[in-house]
């Protein structure tokens, strides 16, 4: 690319995001990479495994991070995010509203900061199932390898943190900037939530604790979790011997998610693993609508619903209830098969909760479809998504839609360079 040749916005620092930056930061262009929150890496980054060859997500990400750090056309801007976009494909110009970290590049990673802080907050990486900290690190590889202070969670007038440091890495006076940048286009990479299942009443979710959701899973499951890799009931701590999964929380109802959210059947086989792994004599039973697993997915339903422990129940399930007293659950189902519908107990009950795009604040120019997802068909030139926010995928095709992005982005910063 000609140096006159704008950059491309990216917003975004998820899996999507990471992508459509550095393939357009290695064919030549120069990128600017916003994340809202303090490191990159997103949902995939609080994920324990990938389905279906049950591997950590964290080898991808190092990889995708040494790419970001071998490239000087790529400005990382984290605890960012994009506040009004003007102008036209090849020339918009972008303001960016970055927050302070408190902490400079001069940090070591010492933990001084955090041994010597007296105030916690809800820990957000593990989605507030536990507390960190005032002064804290995301999480253990968190890039940028950089501490931050929530001085929302902050004492008034406490300087414990900048006490402590050797290194003169905390500055408490930094203050919330504006940039403007002039660039050739913007991705939306800004991912997705998962859908607020207390919304569907008869679940119970955020009434029983022992219900929780897929991504709580996650994080029970991971090592770097609340409990160290130990799935155990939020009630009471008890290693859960009978499992029920409960598909399509909110999703294809007319009164919540019309739509299906693609990959909740494959991420529930994934954590039954999880839980076969960890308990061998636990009974599971996974009640769903349709199981949608599809192309090289077909294998991994057979491989896990193989297991004599496994059962899968087609029907869809009524309510929830919780038996006084033990915290155990009461789930009641149709069971479409045997034609019947009965109440069984567990210890635990996860919800596969659905896929919701975050397209909230996006400015003018990306059209949305019926249900909030991005358009690319219709959407303003130079004004692209990819990812989760373009529709519900795991996490390789959300590798290749946004490497398509990034080629659309990188057809108007050619176009830029040329009338430059």
């Amino acid at each position: 690319m000609n140096d006159a040749g704008r950059p491309i916005l990216v917003v975004g620092g998820g899996m999507a995001g990471i992508t459509a930056a550095v393939e357009s930061a290695e064919a030549g262009c120069d990128v600017i990479l916003v994340e809202k929150s303090a490191y990159l890496g997103g949902r995939v980054a609080r994920s324990y495994q990938y389905f279906p060859k049950l591997c950590p997500p964290s080898c991808g990400l190092e990889i995708n991070f040494k790419r970001i750090r071998n490239s000087p056309r790529i400005t990382v801007l984290t605890m960012s995010e994009l506040e009004a976009l003007a102008g036209d494909p090849g020339d918009f110009e972008a303001t960016i509203r970055v927050s302070p970290r408190y902490v400079n590049d001069a940090c070591t990673l010492c933990d001084a900061c955090t041994r010597a802080c007296p105030a916690e907050r809800n820990d957000e990486f593990n989605y507030g199932l536990s507390k960190t900290k005032a002064a804290y690190l995301p999480h253990g590889m968190a890039f940028p390898a950089r501490y931050v202070i929530d001085r929302t969670a902050c004492r008034e007038g406490c300087k414990a943190c900048v006490d402590a440091c050797a290194y003169q890495a905390i500055d408490l006076s930094q203050q919330p900037e504006s940039r403007t940048f002039r660039v050739a286009a913007v991705v939306a990479a800004t991912g997705w939530k998962p859908y607020d299942v207390s919304k569907v009443d008869n679940l119970g979710f955020g009434r029983h604790a022992n219900v929780i959701t897929n991504v709580l899973m996650e994080r029970l499951a991971a090592p770097d979790g609340p409990t160290h890799g130990k799935i155990l009931r939020p009630s009471d701590g008890r290693e859960p011997q009978s499992i029920a999964f409960v598909q399509c929380a909110g999703s294809r109802d007319e009164n919540h998610l019309p739509y299906c959210s693609a990959v909740c059947c494959a991420a529930s086989l994934k954590q039954t693993s999880y839980l076969r792994t960890q308990y061998p004599e636990a009974k599971i039973a996974l009640f769903y609508i349709d199981l949608r697993t599809p192309g090289r997915l077909e294998d991994f339903l057979a491989r896990v619903s193989s297991d004599p422990k496994v059962e899968l129940i087609k029907g869809k399930v009524a309510k929830v209830e919780e038996e006084p007293g033990t915290g155990n659950l009461l789930v009641t189902a149709e069971d479409v098969l045997l034609a019947k519908k009965s109440p069984r107990k567990f210890d635990l009950v996860v919800l596969a909760a659905g896929i919701v795009p975050e397209t909230q604040g996006l400015p003018p120019g990306f059209a949305l479809d019926e249900f909030r997802f991005i358009d690319n068909s219709s959407g303003k030139t130079g004004l692209v998504g990819a990812g989760c926010v373009r529709r519900p995928e795991e996490v390789s095709a959300t590798v290749q839609d946004a490497t398509g992005a990034a080629l659309k982005a990188f057809q108007c910063a050619v176009r830029s360079a040329r009338h430059g």
